[in-house]
């Protein structure tokens, strides 16, 4: 892979708009020039077309029906937070006539807001408020307002999260929705997320929060063909998908990661058809980082020393700029690269006709593949405890595979010998008969209960479970 010093020597050494080639002006997308600006020939736009067929069983595209539904939800959810905002501000002494235009938004990012979704995949919104509501509010007021809709079901406040987040079903589809506080009297329905200087002066928090729209919107901006960029990365979510290598957690690589590296093959080849950007390119950023200091810690392996240590770095085209693929390891990336090398393959004996599409996208015989497999079984008291806990399992799942082993067994009192002292057993025993009992009453009961030394041994086992119980 490229070495994290490369991309930004790179960056340097290009102009801001075009570089010049063999006396030929190539257009500059991203950090470098494109590798080729030729057109499709007719078999690859046929390739394309074959491609978009053979997505269509796996429910990759939605109906016009279907979007529809998504524009109702959101458009309920912003008369939400329209009421809701002007609510706080009325409470807050706000004349109403005021509270009426200080505005608030909805805006949504991930694969809704790049439009690769799947049929019933989830939205990433983002409510936007004034300077005078916080993040508080959105976790009382506002979770309480969401209780009493009747389209809101599995309603669930992640407060405490990296990025805070209210989890809900609205009328059957789930919504992941973050809160971001701008110090801003009013928020038009005309702001641009884009403005680095909105961050200025923000908690981390709400930072966090922002970043997932203006990324989202950076990658949109800097893709040369949008359908083209669509259609490839749809076929690749669900070809790493159905490879089990789509996973931010589990140190893969997520949404946002997929997407990047396919907008920056779509800034090397500009104009090609979507079967054509199954070519794998080093990942490399989508532009140069903006010069904006507001003191937010940006990748730069260069000052960061940890960043030096980060094996796949695809780094998002937003201020502050982050490392999306910090999760993968050795081992992933292995896995990941191996994958790549097969899909690869199979991509030219497609172009070839030696192979149909829907080869790429059939499941790989993973358990004929492997000999040994780690089982973690999961279970909860309750539904919501089930999905936090299962998640905080798979986030640290990956780490099981990194020269380590864990072997959790269920172990009885009297079986803790086995790893235990004897001395620390026996020091917790007399501290604990100290602490249940009460002079005197103790040792008459244990006196009544074990008799002689000749008792029978049996009986003294039996006390000793009954004690430590």
């Amino acid at each position: 892979m490229w070495s994290s010093h490369t991309a930004y020597n790179g960056i340097r050494n290009n102009k801001e708009n075009v570089t010049e080639n063999n006396d030929k002006k190539i257009p500059t997308l991203g950090v470098t020039s494109a590798i080729s600006t030729a057109l499709p020939k007719p078999s690859d736009l046929l390739k394309t077309s074959e491609l978009e067929e053979a997505l269509k069983p796996f429910d990759v595209f939605e109906t016009e029906q279907e979007l529809n539904q998504r524009m109702v939800i959101l458009g309920k959810l912003y008369s939400l937070v329209k009421q809701w905002i002007k609510e706080v501000s009325i409470s807050r002494n706000m004349p109403e006539s005021v509270a009426e235009n200080v505005g608030g938004k909805i805006y949504t990012f991930g694969s809704y807001r790049l439009g690769v979704h799947n049929k019933g995949a989830d939205i990433d919104a983002l409510c936007v408020a004034p300077r005078h509501i916080y993040r508080i509010d959105f976790f009382s007021s506002f979770y309480e307002l969401l209780k009493k809709q009747p389209e809101v079901t599995d309603l669930r406040a992640v407060e405490e999260a990296f990025v805070p987040v209210i989890k809900m079903n609205f009328d059957g589809i789930e919504i992941d929705m973050l809160f971001a506080r701008l110090l801003l009297k009013e928020i038009p329905d005309s702001m641009d997320l884009r403005d680095d200087l909105l961050l200025k002066n923000l908690d981390q928090k709400c930072v966090r929060s922002l970043n997932g729209c203006r990324v989202t919107d950076e990658i949109l901006r800097l893709v040369p063909n949008i359908d083209n960029f669509r259609l490839a990365l749809r076929a690749i979510k669900l070809w790493a998908k159905r490879h089990g290598i789509y996973s931010n957690a589990l140190g893969y690589l997520g949404g946002v990661s997929w997407a990047m590296l396919v907008a920056r093959t779509c800034q090397l080849y500009p104009n090609a058809a979507a079967a054509t950007l199954w070519k794998w390119p080093q990942p490399v950023l989508l532009k140069q980082p903006s010069n904006v200091n507001l003191g937010f810690t940006v990748w730069d392996p260069r000052v960061n020393i940890q960043d030096r240590y980060h094996l796949m770095p695809i780094i998002t085209p937003a201020y502050p700029q982050q490392n999306s693929t910090f999760n993968v390891s050795a081992s992933t990336r292995q896995i990941m690269m191996e994958e790549f090398k097969l899909g690869l393959q199979l991509t030219d004996d497609i172009i070839l006709n030696k192979q149909t599409w829907d080869k790429l996208f059939e499941p790989p015989l993973f358990f004929m593949k492997y000999k040994h497999f780690i089982v973690l079984l999961v279970s909860a008291e309750s539904a919501e405890e089930h999905l936090e806990w299962c998640g905080l399992v798979e986030s640290k799942f990956r780490l099981l595979i990194e020269g380590m082993k864990l072997e959790a067994r269920h172990v009885k009192r009297k079986q803790l010998y086995q790893y235990l002292s004897p001395s620390l057993l026996k020091r917790e025993r007399k501290t604990s008969v100290k602490s249940q009992t009460n002079g005197t009453e103790c040792k008459k009961r244990l006196s009544d209960q074990i008799g002689n030394d000749g008792e029978n041994p049996n009986k003294k086992m039996r006390l000793s479970e009954e004690l430590h119980t």
